[in-house]
């Protein structure tokens, strides 16, 4: 473990993978994120980034006292402001500096499956910009977690997906890999939560990067806290949703068939005699 390259992680630029893991007192999860980590991605050229915001993040502790800490370690220090968003884009550039030719983003608190992420690199390096973890597509699933954000996200990933025309059925998962060349080309505008995923599928989108997704499982936290705030978060999710939906044709062509068919049947109702 270090704050600088560690000799297991590659510094030219073969194909290596990065994992960006935002935490914030995670201590009791922490050793055994890295753990399953590292054994799903030993075959592979890769580096851990754990991306803290301060000194005193109970994290820090937690993995000085593994004995079996993972070689591929490396801490970074978000200087660019607190919140997950700011921590997201200091793993970014981390992982570009590092050579990363495919960067992951996942959660400490155990909710992502290690095991999916050499299908989402390999997606990537295929040809996808964006590659989405995703519960909602055939052979996902979702396992606790408050009912409403459930709900909410569902209905978010389905009707970007029928009616934007994204091409996942989870927008709002931020258990997802980026190809370096779309992060070369898009810095992160989301300056507070995890919104920061929806907002870079979307851009990506609209900017022409391919986007996929593979099945992937998600189960709600076991120790710690969520830092996830859905009422204060959620305007920031409407921000990008609505403009992907105002950027897609099919959707204006739908509010266009709706506007004529409520038109229609006011008509209809006017000639009725139904309105006087």
């Amino acid at each position: 473990m270090s704050d600088a390259a560690s000799p297991g992680v590659q510094t030219d630029r073969a194909p290596l993978l990065a994992v960006v893991l935002p935490v914030y007192n995670e201590a009791e999860n922490i050793a055994t994120c890295l753990r399953k980590l590292y054994a799903a991605l030993r075959e592979l050229p890769h580096v851990l980034l754990v991306c803290y915001d301060f000194d005193g993040d109970s994290t820090l502790p937690a993995i000085r006292a593994m004995p079996d800490c993972p070689p591929t370690l490396q801490l970074v220090r978000n200087s660019l402001g607190r919140g997950v968003a700011h921590a997201l884009q200091a793993g970014f550039d981390a992982a570009l500096a590092a050579g990363a030719d495919v960067i992951v983003t996942s959660m400490a608190d155990l909710s992502d499956p290690p095991e999916v992420i050499p299908a989402m690199a390999a997606r990537i390096r295929a040809g996808a910009g964006v590659v989405s973890g995703s519960r909602y597509m055939r052979g996902g699933s979702q396992s606790g977690g408050p009912f409403l954000k459930r709900t909410l996200s569902r209905i978010a990933g389905v009707s970007l997906y029928w009616v934007a025309g994204l091409p996942t059925h989870d927008a709002t998962t931020n258990f997802r890999a980026y190809s370096a060349a779309f992060l070369r080309a898009t810095r992160v505008r989301s300056r507070h939560g995890f919104e920061v995923a929806l907002e870079l599928t979307t851009r990506a989108h609209r900017q022409g990067f391919l986007v996929a997704e593979v099945p992937s499982s998600w189960h709600d936290r076991s120790a710690g806290q969520s830092r996830f705030r859905l009422w204060k978060w959620m305007p920031r999710y409407f921000y990008w949703y609505a403009g992907a939906m105002a950027a897609s044709p099919r959707a204006w062509g739908i509010l266009v068939v709706l506007v004529a068919a409520t038109a229609f049947a006011g008509w209809k109702m006017w000639e009725r005699g139904l309105f006087r």
